[in-house]
């Protein structure tokens, strides 16, 4: 390991200098900003500060690891298989949060090979697409997916017993799964719906309680696949 740092610092100078190293982490500094205040303004709901920090602080490090490999490739497998000890563990965030990664790693290597005119050009122009995207919605579907669970009793006939209330209430429904709860005593009927626009949620889960005797009625987003 020592002898690993060693060999790095005395090689570096001879393909870099101070000025240019800092130059370099400067701009990356303002890539790592530009990309971090893009994913404050696109991810309202799934905002997270740790990650916008995350996105300012990556691009530097990205840019000085490949001032520090140059074009030795025995530096580039050593560091190779001393950042191979670090392990990251954390849940599978939004892909949205992949996607700004990546954006990352290409900024901040852009800097580390010195290309930064042709990296503020795929910063800024990347940016400004992702911003008019969130501000005009491109690809959001206008109708939401609802998943409707009803709960009826055994001895109801559930074939067609609500295709009545659904017709009236929804754009589009589906039966996706039956099954049989509290020890076979009732049965579960989950539908994928679409709800109009227009019409009262309140009012739809009264007039289903009514047909199935009052039972549990849930209605709720659909999780994304």
């Amino acid at each position: 390991m020592d002898n690993l740092f060693n060999n790095i610092l005395t090689n570096v100078s001879q393909d870099m200098t101070i000025g240019s190293a800092i130059i370099t982490m400067i701009i990356a500094v303002i890539f790592g900003i530009i990309i971090g205040f893009t994913y404050y303004k696109t991810q309202e709901e799934n905002y997270q500060r740790n990650m916008a920090v995350t996105l300012m602080m990556l691009p530097v490090i990205l840019s000085v690891i490949i001032l520090f490999v140059g074009s030795n490739i025995a530096r580039a497998f050593s560091l190779a298989g001393t950042l191979s000890i670090i392990r990251f563990r954390s849940a599978p965030g939004d892909p949205k949060d992949i996607g700004f990664i990546f954006f990352d790693i290409a900024a901040g290597l852009a800097c580390g090979v010195g290309l930064y005119g042709y990296g503020a050009v795929f910063v800024i122009l990347l940016c400004v697409i992702m911003l008019i995207s969130e501000k005009y919605k491109f690809f959001e579907k206008k109708d939401i997916q609802k998943t409707l669970k009803i709960t009826i009793p055994e001895n109801l006939n559930f074939e067609g017993a609500f295709d009545e209330i659904l017709k009236k209430y929804t754009k589009s429904y589906k039966l996706t799964k039956i099954k049989t709860t509290d020890l076979g005593s009732l049965f579960e009927l989950c539908y994928n719906v679409v709800m109009q626009n227009d019409e009262n949620e309140q009012e739809f889960i009264n007039e289903l309680r009514c047909r199935n005797g009052n039972l549990n009625i849930i209605l709720a987003v659909s999780a994304p696949k």
